[in-house]
């Protein structure tokens, strides 16, 4: 009989910090191929997720982690993978949701602010650099234990939502002149942020050659001399959270002519002219158009 009382308390443990837990729920009834199917999905795991997990007319759940907790307190964390740019919120949960006293949030070891009443800690805009490993503390008031509780670490790892672009030169960093060149600015989104938007800007000397667009290239249809300089690229997220630039790439338009001088001795120049070109509208390629020569 007392081993009974004992498992049926130890059951009513685990289905409370199940009640708490957050999940990712997935019930599939028949094959979702067949006429009468029926596959109940959360939204958060439709898009690029639903395409990853079918198989075979079959869908299948996201896999998840369950540890059932003993403890006192447990710090809930997010059940995604957070990536650069994400909201993080992590929730310091109490037995049977006990009223909690001076509570403190940590990451490896340090306090991340003054003891107080708030459960919630979190970051409007997640970093890299705020990887690590978290637990908090707190005291239970009446009807707990009275005593200072902490919470067992968890770790948290903020990913790289996509690498510092490259900018590189089609055919070379060392063009003809009158010929073409493309420049591309070059990265990569992980998998589960596949369908998130980049926008692409040009800069050369320490000036804008494109603004902000959709497009990840730059043309030029006739490269000068004028057109030799420092290019970067810079790639960022629609609410801009999250932007990186590449490095600076040197390009040298090689003159096919010397350069004419003018009445007064010196050398003269021509000066390139930024223009979207007309014969490609709606792909977002922006195109050097230079006047004719004299």
């Amino acid at each position: 009989m007392a081993g009974a009382f004992y498992f049926s308390l130890t059951m009513l443990w685990a289905a409370q910090i199940l009640l708490a837990a957050r999940f990712e729920t997935l019930q599939c009834e028949r094959p979702v191929s067949t006429r009468d199917g029926i596959c109940h999905i959360d939204e958060d795991l439709r898009g690029q997720r639903e395409a990853d997990s079918q198989l075979k007319g079959y869908t299948f759940s996201q896999p998840f982690h369950l540890i059932v907790s003993y403890d006192w307190l447990i710090l809930q964390s997010p059940a995604k993978p957070i990536f650069e740019g994400d909201p993080l919120v992590l929730r310091c949960q109490a037995w049977q949701d006990w009223p909690l006293a001076q509570v403190t949030f940590y990451r490896d070891g340090s306090a991340l602010g003054p003891p107080g009443p708030n459960r919630e800690f979190s970051i409007a805009v997640a970093k890299e650099a705020d990887s690590g490993h978290y637990h908090c503390s707190g005291i239970f008031r009446s009807p707990g234990p009275g005593s200072t509780e902490t919470a067992s670490s968890v770790t948290i790892t903020v990913q790289e939502l996509f690498p510092a672009p490259v900018l590189r030169a089609t055919p070379s960093a060392k063009p003809k002149e009158g010929g073409p060149v493309t420049l591309s600015c070059q990265t990569k989104l992980p998998l589960q942020r596949s369908a998130t938007r980049l926008l692409f800007s040009f800069y050369k000397d320490g000036k804008t050659v494109r603004s902000t667009g959709l497009s990840s290239e730059f043309q030029i249809l006739k490269a000068s001399e004028a057109h030799s300089g420092s290019y970067w690229c810079e790639a960022a997220t629609e609410d801009k959270q999250v932007w990186k630039q590449s490095s600076k790439l040197e390009i040298r338009v090689q003159g096919t002519r010397s350069p004419s001088v003018s009445p007064n001795g010196r050398s003269s120049q021509t000066t390139a002219r930024y223009e979207s070109s007309p014969r490609s509208p709606g792909h977002g390629v922006e195109e050097l158009v230079f006047p004719p020569e004299a």
